[in-house]
């Protein structure tokens, strides 16, 4: 059994752990809370721009659709791999890391498989066996929607010019603090809407197109796609501050648990000792007297 001065020390080890994670938890209480709304916010904008867009699409000619609509035979594809900065968020990051690794296993074996990582943790980690083309850490340093355009905009020219078949996101989408969904989105060539001819005739009928829908067609995919990507970045800060919180609650919760048991383990120490002590005094007095 170790000794009380052992048992004491780690006591006061795992108490002042105990405080780290409960202030990292509460901190990340605190932006959760700011990158909750700013993706509630953003959410139905997004999705109800993505629709229309699918919408007007199916609508064009082959001859006049967009060239982000191409759908050409898949040999090369890009995997966005959107990550953290930092860690200590459970398997927020490795899910993320898992999955991207997964589509070139499962979808697009014998593929060339590229990767855009946003996010130093992910970088880290891809960058030793996986090709990197390009990251970008630096855009969780002042999130807006320019800056994620410049990675949109990259993007969308790799496929244009036909560096890439296809350009998949992965990201962690957010459903609540404990929860967080891995999703595998197509971000290009854009997905035509899921509809029968009958759906695709009335999918367009009370809109009014000035000056004409081609032209706003070219207008809205370079929009909606970097809107895409932003909401794809948002959901991720978010989702990234719930598992942050949800990891330090559950080590806060380990630590007082090892801190209790240290200390009835203390208990137990120090009542042996006493007991030791006494049983020696008490031989002693008995062995003056006799």
């Amino acid at each position: 059994m170790a000794n009380l001065k052992e048992i004491r020390s780690r006591i006061t080890s795992v108490g002042s752990t105990m405080q780290i994670t409960s202030a990292m938890k509460m901190v990340s209480a605190a932006k959760l809370k700011k990158a909750q709304d700013a993706i509630t916010a953003m959410r139905p904008y997004a999705d109800k721009l993505t629709e229309l867009l699918q919408n007007l699409s199916a609508t064009l000619d082959a001859d006049s659709g967009s060239k982000f609509s191409d759908q050409r035979e898949v040999n090369k594809v890009l995997v966005v791999a959107i990550t953290s900065n930092r860690g200590l968020a459970g398997a927020f990051n490795s899910n993320i890391i898992k999955g991207s690794k997964r589509i070139a296993s499962d979808n697009y074996s014998g593929k060339q498989v590229d990767y855009v990582t946003i996010g130093k943790k992910g970088n880290d980690i891809l960058k030793k066996t996986e090709t990197v083309i390009s990251n970008n850490n630096e855009v969780f340093d002042d999130l807006s929607f320019e800056n994620v355009s410049e990675i949109a905009e990259m993007l969308m020219q790799k496929f244009a010019e036909g560096e890439y078949d296809k350009i998949v996101l992965v990201y962690n989408k957010f459903k609540n603090a404990a929860t967080q969904i891995v999703m595998n989105e197509q971000f290009l060539p854009i997905l035509p809407p899921e509809m029968d001819e009958a759906e695709a005739q009335k999918a367009t009928p009370n809109y009014i197109f000035e000056p004409n829908k081609e032209d706003i067609v070219e207008e809205l995919i370079p929009k909606s796609l970097k809107t895409q990507l932003f909401k794809a970045i948002r959901d991720s800060v978010a989702s990234e501050h719930g598992a942050r919180m949800t990891a330090m609650h559950k080590a806060t919760d380990n630590a007082k648990d090892l801190r209790d048991d240290l200390k009835l383990q203390y208990n137990k120490a120090r009542q042996a000792s006493i007991t030791n002590e006494i049983l020696e005094i008490v031989g002693g007095a008995e062995a003056l007297a006799g």
